[in-house]
């Protein structure tokens, strides 16, 4: 029977998990609808800008709005329209939360310099060195590099694992580590990818239910009344179109902006990994 040699454990991983609340996630769209048709009831749909002024809380049949008040034919939309400015809202909400919490992960300097000067500290042996930096930069990419050197170092005194196998460890450690940076980054993406498509088709349905009303005043009214009433309520449907597709387009920007910087990150991430791998399978033979 061949002799089983026992092999020298790996210690678990440093890295803890981050912990973040995920309340932003459920209320913020919330706030944002109620926001909208606020907007809507009391801004848009003042009484003052309109001829005749109708009564309900709910959703006043306000009409003939007044020429010098342009918000008035954005109420004149429908109840569609509170719906779209809630999107436009979240659009914005969401931006800003992604703006601070990507540009917070990509550190305090250029991440092509930072992992530059890790390599220089490392050729030289001065892990001391390269953590300092790593405490400098901070950052998704400073984070993982710093987690990766923590168990560089500690490898080097390793003497129960080979070279293949201290370098599977550090590996390890730099994945548990981009495992738990990743997702702080992509978090709440998934709202403004999914006002880029819906937004329209919300935008769509409100045109659709403004064209109806208008065909129908069309169908009641006879003569000129009843063409003027088709022209009014068509201009008026068309607020939802203008509603929805600005607040896609707006959506879609900030969503590639946003994807762009997070594939920044990464790249750095990957870069770090290498780097850390690399330089203990060469140094440390």
């Amino acid at each position: 029977m061949a002799e089983i040699k026992p092999t020298a454990s790996v210690k678990a991983t440093s890295v803890q998990p981050k912990k973040s609340s995920n309340i932003i996630s459920w209320l913020a769209p919330i706030i944002c609808v109620i926001a909208g048709y606020l907007i809507w009831r009391y801004i848009f749909g003042n009484p003052d800008n309109f001829e005749v002024k109708g009564k309900g809380w709910f959703w006043p049949k306000h009409d003939k709005p007044h020429h010098d008040k342009p918000l008035a034919g954005i109420y004149m939309g429908g109840i569609i329209v509170p719906i779209l400015v809630g999107m436009f809202l979240m659009v914005l909400t969401f931006s800003i939360e992604r703006y601070l919490t990507i540009r917070k992960a990509l550190g305090a300097g250029s991440i092509s310099d930072f992992v530059r000067k890790i390599q220089y500290h490392l050729a030289n042996r001065n892990i001391d060195a390269a953590l300092s930096e790593c405490d400098k930069q901070r950052g998704s990419v400073g984070n993982v590099m710093k987690a990766g050197l923590r168990r560089y170092k500690e490898m080097i005194n390793e003497g129960g694992l080979n070279t293949d196998q201290k370098v599977i460890a550090i590996q390890k450690e730099v994945e548990e580590a981009t495992a738990l940076e990743l997702p702080m980054l992509q978090k709440n993406l998934v709202f403004l990818s999914t006002i880029t498509s819906v937004g329209t088709l919300v935008a769509l349905l409100g045109t659709v239910l403004g064209m109806i009303r208008s065909f129908s005043a069309l169908g009641t009214d006879a003569g000129g009344s009843g063409t003027s009433a088709l022209a009014i309520g068509i201009s008026e449907a068309l607020y939802n179109t203008a509603l929805g597709i600005g607040t896609s387009a707006i959506s879609l920007i900030m969503y590639n902006i946003f994807t762009t910087k997070i594939d920044s990150i990464t790249y750095g991430i990957d870069e770090s990994g290498f780097t850390l791998t690399q330089s203990f399978a060469s140094l440390y033979k």
